[in-house]
């Protein structure tokens, strides 16, 4: 296959083949498949400017491999801090498929792997999801909770009102959105912990922002934002009294600052971090235990959740390159 031909999935045809129930569903088989993932490579490109070259490879033996390329730049004002590609190849002959938008992949792969997790450590009845972060990733996670809980209302948190009116009327305008759910902007962070039964934070922060004292027993903290030895989303005192789960043990306990700095200053121990993703999907370990238990799972991201969502696309853009069983 010359590279002409080689097609390329646009942003709009990532969206279309990935409708979260779908995604959850094949996200929870894939994570019990022989996919493998090595730790993804990081590279600093710039130390002036921060930005980064990202790769992450995955693979199956009978099937697909791809690499997802991902550009991070601090400084641009005018573009996307964040870039990405991912490239499909024949894992047997090694010819390439298809080249495809990385980003709508990885905000749709990232908020179908939180809502799968939920469906394992959340109470089942839960129904008051609070956003923590306003960002691009907050309307396709909220969005996708709701596939796996009974959500009747969506808070937003974030330190931009306008950013979080944004997210909200993005979330209202969603396909898969429901008419009955309500959607409030909140500034009181305090007292939307306390009201909340999950609560999803995906932000950049250094320093934590969700507290122990302000979250209720029963709750679920989803910690998607935290990719970095160096940021926090939580408090020790939430952590220590956490049942703590990871999407991979390699990634999180390399490179989550939630879970790397609390493990060094001894508010959680390596025995509360209870299972990885693939231990859920396997049925190794059952989830939550405990109504009141307050459940955490930390995610910094799975080149297996990837590879999971471009043989979907691939398989709904290109019916005759679908993955072989």
């Amino acid at each position: 296959m010359t590279p002409a031909n080689i097609p390329f999935l646009s942003k709009e045809q990532v969206s279309a083949a990935l409708p979260y129930g779908k995604l959850i569903a094949a996200l929870r088989i894939a994570f019990t498949e022989d996919m493998l993932a090595p730790k993804r490579h990081a590279h600093t490109l710039s130390e002036a400017d921060n930005s980064s070259l990202l790769l992450m490879p995955v693979w199956q033996s009978q099937g697909h491999l791809g690499v997802k390329l991902v550009t991070v730049t601090p400084q641009n004002t005018a573009l996307p801090t964040v870039h990405a590609v991912f490239i499909l190849f024949d894992t047997r002959t090694g010819a390439p498929l298809a080249l495809m938008d990385g980003e709508e992949l990885t905000l749709r792969r990232t908020a179908a792997a939180s809502a799968l997790a939920a469906s394992y450590l959340s109470r089942t009845a839960s129904q008051h999801l609070l956003l923590v972060g306003n960002g691009s990733l907050a309307p396709h996670i909220a969005v996708a909770h709701c596939h796996t809980r009974p959500i009747t209302d969506i808070s937003i948190w974030g330190r931009s009102t306008v950013k979080s009116e944004q997210a909200a009327r993005l979330i209202r305008a969603h396909a898969e959105c429901r008419d009955d759910i309500r959607i409030h902007v909140v500034d009181d962070l305090a007292a939307a912990c306390a009201r909340a039964d999950i609560i999803t934070c995906a932000t950049t922060s250094k320093t934590p922002i969700v507290l122990g004292s302000h979250v209720k027993p029963g709750t679920h903290l989803d910690l998607v934002g935290g990719f970095k030895p160096d940021m926090r989303e939580v408090d020790n005192a939430l952590m220590s009294k956490a049942s703590v789960f990871v999407d991979t043990y390699a990634g999180a306990l390399a490179e989550a600052g939630d879970i790397t700095q609390t493990l060094a200053n001894g508010s959680l121990l390596h025995s509360a971090i209870r299972a990885e993703l693939r231990e859920l999907c396997n049925d190794h370990h059952p989830g939550r235990l405990h109504q009141e238990d307050i459940t955490v799972f930390k995610s910094v991201g799975s080149a297996i959740e990837d590879l999971c969502a471009a043989n979907l696309v691939l398989s709904h853009c290109t019916p005759g390159n679908a993955v072989r069983s």
